[in-house]
């Protein structure tokens, strides 16, 4: 049967872009203070002859140019340098005291060079001494100050910048995850092939056709339906989250009726529910049936080389699914949101994500258990 897929959601290309080191904010501020500082630090340190005499001026202009790029790159490193250790929301204050009491120690350091790098050029006529340095130290610490006033204030905007993209991918992503979910509940390639199935056991085994509509009936209302099996105290959107249990309820009928179609080509193993720890913890809706999809999807099977599912919850409260591996070129289409839908759905509900392993032998999914039953 034809397999239909659908890009319901054309994401951009995404252009890699080479980092620069200031940002336009940054060049902006830069060339707004050197025309205030340049003349004010040059009159400090070389009076009014700066202004009346060209060579003078030309070589106070080119030694303040470069002391003050000196500074400004050795300053923004070190701003930088402590926003990267402290960058989050809640270290603002840390950040902030840490920065002023760096940037403080580095600006009397970068005012001793600059009076110093001043003297050794005679046409300036400026002495290496506490007199001279003492002005331009603390011109330079008001500077300071503002730098990172204004590099943490840029700091602050590229990250409420960067949140902002991240919460709008994470709600296309959420879309698409709807969207591939409503296709999973819907599937026309599982609801034909378990019709096919029922067709031949009308005929063959009018008792087990029975129990195989029973039991396609319960899928099917679990499938369109999965809000309903969480509590009235479930703190999510209603189906968005199911308990354990309810999810192994449902993988039991499923199960079924993949073994009925499949035979002894297919072995699904189950926990006992009675004796399943994290029982009303709780995970995305159809979260099992999409790693059992996931692995007849990818996987060959036949009666002498079974393909064999496992589940099980680990004492760490992790839903493991793990297949013996048997490969095989042609895939059957099984539809439903996949591992990326899975994935995109915990980036949005936990900061833990599914751990995959692969080997030569077997395929494993692990995925956290989100939140208990009592809320």
């Amino acid at each position: 049967m034809m397999a239909y897929r659908t890009n319901w959601i054309t994401r951009p290309a995404r252009v890699i872009r080479r980092p620069r080191f200031f940002s336009k904010y940054e060049w902006r501020y830069h060339l707004f203070m050197m025309p205030l500082l340049f003349p004010v630090g040059n009159y400090y340190l070389i009076g009014p002859r700066y202004f009346t005499d060209p060579l003078v001026f030309a070589v106070g202009t080119g030694l303040v140019f470069i002391l003050y790029w000196l500074s400004i790159v050795a300053l923004t490193l070190t701003i930088r340098a402590v926003i990267q250790r402290y960058p989050t929301a809640s270290q603002t204050l840390v950040r902030m005291l840490i920065m002023l009491a760096t940037v403080s120690a580095l600006t009397s350091l970068l005012a001793c060079l600059d009076v110093w790098v001043y003297s050794l050029v005679p046409l300036t006529g400026t002495q290496f001494t506490w007199s001279a340095t003492r002005p331009i130290l603390v011109l330079g610490l008001l500077f300071g100050v503002f730098l990172c006033m204004v590099l943490g204030l840029v700091y602050m905007y590229s990250q409420w910048n960067k949140d902002l993209r991240e919460d709008e991918e994470l709600q296309r992503e959420s879309i698409q995850g709807q969207y591939d979910s409503l296709k999973g509940q819907l599937n026309p390639h599982f609801l034909f092939n378990a019709l096919n199935s029922l067709s031949v056991l009308i005929s063959e085994e009018p008792r087990l056709a029975e129990e195989f509509v029973d039991k396609l009936a319960s899928v099917y209302r679990y499938m369109l339906q999965p809000g309903r099996q969480v509590d009235a105290g479930a703190t999510s959107p209603p189906g968005e989250l199911v308990t354990l249990l309810a999810e192994l309820e449902f993988i039991d009928s499923y199960a079924d009726l993949l073994e009925i179609r499949y035979g002894k080509s297919l072995q699904i193993k189950r926990p006992d529910r009675q004796k399943i720890p994290f029982a009303d913890y709780r995970l995305p809706p159809l979260t099992i049936q999409t790693l059992i999809d996931n692995a007849i999807k990818h996987n060959g099977m036949s009666a002498e080389k079974p393909l064999i599912i496992r589940i099980d919850i680990t004492t760490e409260g992790w839903l493991r699914v793990t297949n013996n591996r048997q490969q095989k070129v042609i895939r059957m289409e099984m539809g439903g949101p996949g591992l990326s839908g899975l994935t995109a759905k915990y980036r949005r509900l936990s900061e833990k994500s599914p751990a995959i392993e692969s080997t030569d032998t077997y395929y494993r999914v692990a995925l956290p258990l989100l939140f208990s039953g009592t809320g």
